[in-house]
């Protein structure tokens, strides 16, 4: 389900997350999987993260969303197989290929992950999304290139609404600005900070958050939205609060300020525009 998002939205979809506790199961990479466990535990859902195929059915089941980032390739069976029994299940399913474009095998999973499976949202920095998109794009591991920075905003917003159709999810661009698109709109979020990436799995988080919104209320837009706008609002409120201390420091802030969260904080920071 897709709506036009408004910022009165805020105050219910962050209750809805406090009130509901969506159970949202990972499978993710072992380098982020405890950050991400606490981001979703910050921001009022339950995280729970497994990967065995003898109970891929009765975990998903139980749960309120499912978030498959590909970023360690060791669970290739887990990542083909989740997507198809969440859709069986009505368990929306959101997809960060991490890495989109790096190698053949990682571009082979992608492609049969999108090809049999539904996804509710689809996250990846903009060389990941030109990847899947059969745009050329200039990746460089795990991060966007500095070519592929250059893609401005409209024409990435254009490509975002396309792919959506394509693919019937949100799709969200992330980078400086960040550009959250259905077939029919395309927001861009001017929140967070580029210190956020120094500490590994910020993305990573993204996808948590927005699993947490996602698993506690039925607008997948407007939570996509708000999820990767609240991301950034405690990256913002993190490094002012740790800017003079190091990176440590910042990195158990941004979880504080994602836990102390509400729609007071979140309607004086929120940097959100809509492109069309």
């Amino acid at each position: 389900m897709k709506r036009e998002y408004t910022m009165n939205s805020s105050k219910q979809f962050l209750e809805n997350i406090k009130n509901k506790s969506p159970l949202v199961h990972h499978i993710t990479n072992y380098v982020t999987v405890n950050d991400c466990a606490n981001a979703t535990l910050a921001i009022g859902a339950s995280p729970i993260m497994t990967a065995q195929i003898e109970e891929l059915e009765d975990i998903i089941s139980i749960s309120s969303a499912l978030v498959v980032n590909i970023g360690t390739m060791d669970k290739i069976e887990a990542f083909l197989t989740a997507p198809k029994i969440a859709n069986a299940k009505n368990v929306p399913v959101i997809l960060d290929p991490v890495g989109a474009g790096a190698s053949k095998k990682r571009n082979e999973v992608i492609e049969n992950m999108l090809i049999n499976s539904k996804f509710a949202v689809i996250k990846g920095n903009l060389s990941e999304i030109l990847s899947i998109a059969g745009i050329s794009a200039n990746t460089k591991g795990v991060d966007v290139s500095e070519d592929d920075k250059n893609t401005g905003i409209m024409k990435t917003s254009q490509i975002a609404t396309k792919l959506a159709k394509t693919y019937n999810s949100v799709i969200i661009v992330t980078g400086k600005d960040d550009i959250v698109a259905d077939e029919n709109n395309a927001y861009k979020i001017s929140n967070g900070v580029a210190y956020m990436s120094k500490i590994t799995g910020t993305g990573c988080m993204s996808a948590s958050i927005l699993g947490s919104f996602i698993g506690a209320n039925e607008d997948y837009l407007t939570s996509s939205i708000i999820a990767i706008s609240t991301m950034g609002i405690a990256g913002e409120l993190a490094y002012e609060k740790t800017k003079n201390i190091g990176s440590g420091s910042f990195r158990v802030s941004l979880i504080d300020n994602l836990s102390m969260m509400n729609e007071k904080i979140f309607e004086k920071y929120a940097k959100i525009e809509k492109i069309f």
